[in-house]
């Protein structure tokens, strides 16, 4: 019997040779892997390996499947001095096969890993906070997409491409991505919101825009236990004043609205009371050669002592850490524009990424402790590009370097620190001019291009 348990190990090493880099530097993170629906005849592509072919395709800067193909095959004749057909059919019918439940498991995985490593270290006032947002993600123009996603009602057919929602919660603690929903583009982000309630602990702490924030939230949230810091909406005018706590610190009564939110049913809405006691806390913003604002924050901590007015400033201040996350995910990751033809495939797609970012945000937690700086002053483009190169090192060495590799790893990446650059703006202009090609204005099997396309005129 041992013998034959000590060749299913062998064969299993075999088999993971051609992938070895990834899990040597991520395998801390995700080990055990589920079985991604449980034992199959043998394949050339068993489920480990294309779960791990399929992260270093989203972790590429290329992204294809051709690339994904290309370095399997390599890696099979390192290995094995062998190698296999170049198509990529077999690799795409294998990545089908993996499930989505056993996906999303292995990425709340990494997740606790990330939140336990972490433990209390840089929490707010030793309470965890949770950043709100949301974005949109595009992908390939097909029957099945859009019949899932539909596009936007302001785009013609044939024109526009399928979109959905994403709205997410990450730790502002490391910025690891904790939940996750999705829905078309018709769906409003607070209703995503309000469906990721369930997934909220009592203690936290919500800190997101004016986009989230109204009577029921603000309500809500407080009865499972849950505090909000947020920025007022600007439909809510001036309320009545119950108590000066400070310069522009007060608590308020907020009365409720006769618009009822269309994530509430009418039974729902009418359990709400008729008035909540919250906290106002008003900021004046003021830059050198910019025009002075003012932001004003509502939160249900209303101790002011405990909370002090200043740090809601500081914190709401951070708020912004999560565009930046976003923005890692879909610009640095590529995740804004996803390529698989079919939603079933969209989402493990998506989830991958989800997946490679949040391993990512491990190894930045690694360095961040391990050089006394927060994660978010750490390069995320440093980390995935250090992942990148020391992957495909790492396969040549013997298991007894390997631990000294990766030390050497977290100290590269913690040697990347993002300048502090307080108050600084990047304009959204782009200096590089578009190529001089016509605008797409019918479905491409009727559009005629003429000759002089570089005058921007179609037929």
């Amino acid at each position: 019997m041992s013998s034959g348990n000590g060749n299913l190990k062998r064969q299993a090493a075999r088999a993971r040779a051609p992938i070895a880099g990834l899990p040597a530097l991520f395998g801390g993170w995700l080990d055990p892997l589920p079985d991604f629906g449980g034992a199959v005849r043998h394949r050339l592509y068993p489920a480990a390996d294309v779960f791990w072919l399929f992260l270093g395709q989203v972790l590429s800067a290329d992204g294809s499947c051709r690339e994904a193909v290309r370095r399997f095959l390599a890696g099979l004749a390192r290995a094995r001095g062998r190698t296999a057909s170049p198509s990529t059919s077999a690799y795409c019918q294998a990545r089908a096969r993996l499930k989505t439940d056993d996906l999303a498991a292995v990425l709340f995985q990494a997740r606790d890993k990330i939140e336990r490593r972490a433990g209390d270290r840089f929490r707010f006032h030793g309470r965890p906070v949770k950043v709100v947002d949301g974005t949109t993600i595009s992908m390939p123009d097909t029957l099945e997409n859009q019949a899932a996603y539909p596009q936007t009602t302001s785009q013609k057919p044939g024109l526009g491409f399928p979109l959905f929602r994403l709205v997410a919660f990450f730790s502002l603690a490391t910025g690891a991505l904790l939940e996750f929903g999705c829905a078309p583009f018709r769906v409003a982000e607070r209703t995503i919101f309000h469906h990721l309630w369930q997934r909220l602990r009592p203690n936290d702490i919500i800190l997101a825009d004016r986009g989230f924030c109204s009577f029921a939230e603000l309500h809500l949230l407080k009865q499972r236990g849950v505090d909000a810091v947020m920025r007022k909406h600007q439909s809510r005018k001036n309320s009545p004043s119950l108590k000066n706590l400070g310069p522009g610190d007060r608590l308020v009564t907020w009365a409720k609205t006769n618009v009822r939110p269309e994530w509430l049913d009418l039974e729902q809405w009418r359990a709400l009371p008729p008035t909540i006691i919250l906290r106002e806390i008003t900021v004046i913003v003021t830059i050198n050669g910019f025009r002075t604002s003012r932001i004003e924050i509502v939160t249900t901590l209303l101790d002011p002592l405990a909370f002090p007015a200043l740090e809601f400033a500081q914190l709401y201040r951070q708020r912004w850490q999560v565009e930046l996350d976003l923005r890692n995910i879909k610009t640095t990751l590529g995740m804004d524009i996803l390529s698989c033809q079919s939603p079933e495939l969209i989402h493990k797609e998506l989830i991958l990424h989800l997946v490679a970012y949040n391993l990512l945000r491990a190894l930045l937690l690694k360095a961040a402790i391990a050089s006394t700086q927060t994660p978010d002053r750490i390069s995320f483009k440093g980390a995935l590009d250090s992942a990148r190169s020391w992957a495909a090192e790492i396969i040549a060495l013997p298991r007894s370097r390997q631990p000294r590799f990766l030390k050497l790893l977290i100290v590269t990446i913690a040697r990347d620190i993002i300048p502090l650059r307080p108050d600084r703006t990047e304009p959204r202009a782009l200096k590089r001019r578009p190529k001089p090609y016509s605008s797409l204005t019918k479905p491409r099997r009727l559009f005629h291009e003429l000759p002089h396309r570089g005058k921007r005129k179609s037929a």
